[in-house]
């Protein structure tokens, strides 16, 4: 059995102890049990426990029982019963509504029966928890209601969740990242940093950038445009709405439909929210005939996009309403493709290198068993996702393959980060789309003078800039490199007969395009310089007697402390070269 199906079978069996003990201390005749799946770092029961209130206080006594029962979960009884049957057994209206959903399907209804406890269940266990269950690697973690189903219009029940891995080590490990993870959450820090807010007047999932964040959000993206620059993307505008017609042409209606903002115009006719650009940069791309000789066709475009998730889904900018891609479409042939991802995977790796996240690839492709997930023709897949293995393996890479993993309309590389805490995120994605150009009938106009089809390659950078922001605030815990820092120099006068000769200095910086903050206010320095570093300014100044003798300042680091008296030649020349070179 392999680590991961090991883990998840861990997980799934630790969820059945969860609700045995659940049903022990709480009586079954008295609560009623829902399900519970492994999730990521651990499993979750949903329970309704029929008007008494269970909290984190609660918890202890749950995880003793557990430990207690656990020496005698020693073998699984697995049973497939009958419909009749299920329902008589399961005397509630969750399992009633799951039983009757897995009959509909014409599946089998099974029963898995361990230490005396018996669930309704598709298996996936340890076959001997007693043995294979180290006692001391998971524990219950906290207590949240969660609607059933996912539903808001449905009853709310109380989730339990906890926390499995296969040793105490891991375990304590995961516990000591995720404590720090806290510090570094960027829902503190963002309101921390004046960054950006919420409004309940705007709604959740609706971000409102400050000045600050606005500035950092601009410099992102000007430093993905500055990279394309170099391989002849051109920009391409585009509006926030569109007729319906144009995501049924690209089959995105059938799929997300439901996870569309629709608006009905007094004419009656129906548009929706963009929730991608791509659909639109082909109409652009479809505005004449193009020759060969003009390909490839580069349009580059950083455009807010918007998909109605459930508010219970909303995190921050983890997850959010409105998303700002940095997205990129090539119109090229397919004997250009690979070239052409080449460029990305280079822009992609200059961008990532300033932010010190090392990548890993992920080859995404289509899941085998199941075809009809996937938009487009077999042989234009096993095409298109030949080229991602090609790039790949020349540029000598470590990825591996991830099958179930492709968009519904194209495979693709997807780069994988790993970020201070040693968390991994998937960030950047190129995708080579043969099925869109089908659909929209895209071509050009070969050495031959016919029409041939022709590839479409998304190519997205950062994918969301929310996201993104969330991700680097929580990877430099809001200590951001200096060209990323919205200011980067403070400048403090010891005194107020010091103020103009600091005030020199802070317009020096002014003009040499630094980003810096005079604080002359009526304070003393200690609380000046606490100030600079609360608000995790790269560098701050200080300016005093000595240096106004001496016509130089004082620069102090909040990465590497006081690095002594230097020139304001010296000054300027060192914060240029480093904001340049992007350290």
């Amino acid at each position: 059995m392999e680590k991961t199906e090991k883990l998840n079978n861990l997980r799934h069996t630790l969820a059945h102890l969860l609700a045995s003990a659940v049903g022990e201390i709480y009586k079954f005749d008295k609560i009623k049990l829902t399900l519970g799946p492994a999730v990521e770092n651990g499993f979750y029961y949903d329970i309704d426990f029929c008007g008494e209130k269970v909290t984190d206080s609660d918890l202890k006594k749950i995880e003793d029982k557990m430990r207690k029962k656990l020496p005698k979960w020693t073998e699984w009884k697995h049973e497939e019963i009958s419909k009749d049957e299920a329902l008589k057994f399961f005397k509630n209206e969750y399992k009633t509504e799951l039983i009757n959903e897995i009959a509909d399907r014409g599946e089998k209804i099974t029963t898995y029966t361990c230490g005396g406890f018996t669930d309704l269940c598709r298996g996936g266990h340890l076959e001997n928890p007693s043995k294979e269950i180290d006692p001391d690697s998971f524990k219950l973690d906290r207590v949240a209601g969660a609607y059933w189903r996912g539903d808001e219009k449905n009853k709310m029940l109380t989730r339990i969740y906890g926390l499995a891995f296969e040793t105490k080590e891991e375990l304590e490990a995961y516990t000591k990242q995720r404590e720090e993870a806290k510090k570094r959450d960027h829902k503190k820090l963002g309101k921390e940093l004046d960054l950006f807010v919420f409004s309940e007047l705007v709604g959740s999932g609706l971000p409102l950038w400050t000045p600050k964040g606005t500035l950092m959000r601009n410099l992102l993206d000007d430093f993905v445009w500055e990279l394309r620059q170099k391989y002849g993307y051109v920009k391409v505008e585009i509006p926030h709405i569109t007729k319906k017609e144009l995501y049924m042409t690209s089959g995105h209606w059938d799929k997300y439909k439901d996870d569309l903002f629709k608006i009905t115009t007094r004419e009656k006719h129906e548009f929706a929210m963009k929730p991608m650009s791509c659909p639109h940069h082909t109409q652009i791309y479809n505005r004449k005939t193009w020759s060969y000789k003009e390909l490839p066709q580069r349009y580059a475009n950083t455009t807010m996009v918007y998909r109605d998730e459930q508010s219970g889904e909303l995190s921050g900018l983890s997850r959010v309403l409105c998303i700002t891609q940095d997205d990129a479409h090539d119109f090229c042939r397919i004997s250009q493709a690979k070239n052409e991802i080449q460029n990305v995977w280079e822009i992609v790796h200059a961008f990532y290198k300033a932010f010190n996240f090392p990548l890993v690839l992920r080859l995404s492709l289509r899941d085998p068993a199941h075809p009809e997930k996937y938009l487009g023709d077999k042989d234009h897949w096993d095409k298109a996702e030949q080229v991602l293995r090609e790039v790949a393996k020349e540029n000598n890479t470590e990825h591996y393959e991830a099958p179930g993993e492709a968009a519904f309309y194209a495979p693709k590389l997807d780069f994988m980060a790993k970020d201070s805490l040693g968390r991994e995120w998937q960030v950047a994605t190129i995708q080579l789309d043969v099925n869109m150009p089908e659909r929209f009938d895209l071509s050009c106009t070969n050495e031959k003078g016919e029409k041939e089809r022709i590839v479409m390659i998304h190519a997205a950078i950062m994918g969301s800039i929310e996201r993104f922001m969330s991700i680097i605030i929580e990877h430099f815990a809001g200590a951001f490199p200096l060209w990323l820092s919205p200011v980067q120099v403070k400048v403090i006068p010891v005194r107020e007969n010091h103020n103009e000769y600091a005030k020199q200095i802070y317009e020096l910086l002014k003009e040499n395009n630094i980003r810096a903050e005079f604080d002359n206010d009526d304070e003393n320095l200690g609380t000046k310089v606490r100030d600079a570093k609360n608000n995790k300014i790269p560098y701050w100044i200080v300016v005093g007697d000595k240096e106004m003798e001496a016509k130089k300042v004082t620069l102090e680091s909040r990465d590497s402390g006081n690095l002594g008296q230097i020139s304001k030649e010296e000054l300027v020349k060192k914060l240029l070269e480093e904001i340049k070179n992007k350290k």
